[in-house]
């Protein structure tokens, strides 16, 4: 079974229009493996598939939903155009800011009631800091949940009740990398970290910008410290469970402090703008070689596609760690859905996810905007027309056996100022060890808020 993931732009609030990019974009492929439902045409219900036209059972009910610019893409807005088409509901977005500040207004609004009908948020760690019983509805019960794979189902079930479904699919918090430079230089992939530092050397000497850091829109900054997470993992199996019980620290722990001091390694390797630079800009210089890497989520592939003219331009490889035979990728469970357990439109939300999950609708999200990472829907390949920097750089660590969850899957503990944080060291205005010391005291405090006895 392959599988894949996905990507961001749009603001404002705005109702549906469709439009196109990505990482993808040509015919379909679609497969079936072993006995796991299979996503199929007809796999939506037959009450709310629209049979004859003008039969359309939810024709006058608008959906309204709030997600962030990474979610009110093109491929959820054609997905929603076809389900306004078939099923006959309208969809109203009302676009979130990310990071910090979106999870203040999704908090302040649960604990007001004035949820939309559904929304997109993350799975892991942060769902659980939300209480989600308080104001999600658990779909335990809905068919639509068997076709998600366990992976993802665990990271969105809490006590028993499941309450989210994947938004998109999974991704990784990797390193995408502009081919055409390692070709003009005759550099390799590195597989470890010295080796990618070296590269490092080799591009600032060659008058290129070696690596793109995005101080101007914080949460970007995290992602090499995030999707190190592989290589504290294979280096210490229960690095996770220490670390919720308050055994392990980053300040203690030699491959976390490494996750940190990382960062101090690349300050002489990095724009001139470093510290204005937003995710947009680093989608452009991606792109078009004006940096060679860029420590990112694979969500921004799409987006990054959009402005290259050979999409096998693009590639990425998992953060490299000390170990060059186990080189692996830190992956990240999709963006959920929530439903508001007070909306009037259930019904009509349970329909549309019928059909959000269909064969025909997971077809029209792909070949729209394209992939971030393998599926994690039961027996759906992706179209062939997705771009090499998933169907093949990253599909070939799922393949081996190269990927670990992110930490924010395996446990519910994660500091508030993370992004801060990163952003500090990346600047150079604190050291690495500075970081990681403060890091776990920030960590601290979540853990006792969650019931933990941290030292």
């Amino acid at each position: 079974m392959k599988r894949k993931a996905l990507s961001l732009l749009l603001a404002g609030a705005m109702t549906l229009s469709l439009a196109l990019t990505g990482c993808g974009g040509g015919g379909s492929d679609s497969g079936d493996s072993g006995d796991a439902p299979a996503a199929s045409e007809d796999s939506g219900s037959e009450d709310a598939s629209g049979g004859d036209e003008g039969d359309k059972p939810y024709a006058g009910v608008t959906l309204k939903w709030w997600g962030g610019n990474a979610e009110n893409n093109a491929g959820t807005q054609a997905v929603m155009e076809a389900a306004a088409e078939k099923l006959g509901m309208e969809f109203e977005v009302e676009v979130n800011p990310g990071g910090s500040e979106g999870d203040n207004i999704l908090k302040t609004r649960m604990a007001s009631g004035d949820l939309p009908d559904f929304l997109a948020y993350n799975s892991g760690s942060k769902l659980y800091d939300l209480n989600p019983s308080r104001g999600f509805l658990d779909i335990s019960d809905w068919d639509v949940i068997e076709k998600f794979d366990d992976a993802f189902l665990s990271s969105v079930t809490i006590d028993g009740a499941v309450y989210g479904a994947p938004q998109s699919s999974t991704q990784a918090g990797a390193v995408i990398y502009y081919k055409p430079d390692y070709e003009e230089l005759g550099l390799e992939i590195p597989h470890t970290w010295d080796d990618f530092v070296a590269n490092c050397e080799k591009l600032a000497d060659a008058g290129k910008t070696p690596v793109y850091f995005t101080g101007g829109e914080t949460w970007a900054t995290q992602v090499l410290f995030l999707g190190d997470y592989y290589n504290i993992a294979t280096a210490n199996p229960d690095f996770a469970d220490d670390y919720t019980n308050g055994k392990a620290k980053y300040a203690d722990v030699p491959e976390a402090t490494r996750s940190w001091t990382k960062y101090e390694d690349l300050v002489d390797f990095l724009n001139a703008d470093k510290s204005a630079a937003t995710v947009t800009d680093g989608n452009f210089a991606i792109a078009t070689g004006e940096a060679t890497h860029w420590f990112i989520l694979t969500q921004q592939l799409p987006l990054i596609l959009e402005n290259v003219d050979d999409p096998d331009d693009i590639g990425v490889f998992g953060v490299p760690g000390e170990d060059a035979d186990d080189h692996g990728l830190t992956v990240w469970e999709p963006m959920s859905w929530y439903v508001s357990k007070d909306s009037e439109n259930i019904e009509a939300i349970k329909a549309f996810f019928d059909f959000y999950y269909s064969e025909e609708a997971l077809d029209i999200y792909f070949e729209t905007y394209g992939a971030n990472g393998p599926s994690c829907i039961k027996g759906y390949e992706l179209p062939e027309s997705v771009c090499n920097a998933v169907r093949v750089d990253m599909q070939a660590y799922f393949d081996d056996g190269k990927t670990v969850p992110a930490l924010e899957y395996q446990s519910p503990i994660k500091g508030t100022t993370c992004e801060q944080m990163t952003t500090a060291v990346g600047l150079g205005q604190m050291t690495g060890k500075e970081a990681a010391a403060m890091y776990d005291d920030d960590c601290k405090k979540s853990a006792v808020q969650l019931g933990y006895d941290w030292e």
